[in-house]
């Protein structure tokens, strides 16, 4: 018996791909995408009742889209993490990175991230001034001094 598979598997492993296309390959690879493609994006898009019918690009784009996003939200995240001398991305870079950027903080300006924190931001209220009055008084006493010297 185990000859016969041995010969079953052989077969298997002889059949030449088509020179012409590559077979096997799915949307999200013809593309170059990580994400999942046809698997998630398009049966959540066909599932969601956006439209009666989803057309092949539709969930590529989506993908694409998503992906991008993705990256561009890591890349700052990573920067946020390498300014704390950190090496791993946490919750908090995440925050401080859509925070600090415009259009992120405008697009995720309604979104909790957990264990995300708040920007760091003291307000100029708080922060103590040097007040002119003590300045003045010194200087005040340096003249009245002056003038006690001149009389």
């Amino acid at each position: 018996m185990t000859s016969h598979l041995n010969r079953v598997f052989a077969k298997k492993v002889e059949r030449e791909k088509p020179e012409g296309k590559k077979a096997g390959r799915s949307k999200g690879t013809k593309a170059g995408l990580q994400f999942p493609v046809g698997t998630i994006i398009g049966l959540l898009l066909k599932k969601g009742k956006h439209a009666t019918r989803v057309g092949a690009g539709a969930p590529v784009y989506l993908d694409f889209v998503l992906e991008y996003l993705t990256a561009k939200i890591l890349e700052l995240a990573g920067h946020a993490s390498r300014d704390n001398k950190k090496r791993r991305v946490i919750p908090r870079h995440i925050q401080l990175a859509v925070r600090n950027d415009e259009e992120f903080n405008k697009l995720l300006g309604k979104v909790t991230i957990s264990q995300g924190g708040v920007l760091p931001n003291i307000h100029s209220v708080r922060i103590p001034a040097k007040s002119p009055k003590f300045e003045n008084n010194s200087l005040a006493a340096k003249k009245s001094s002056k003038k006690v010297k001149a009389i």
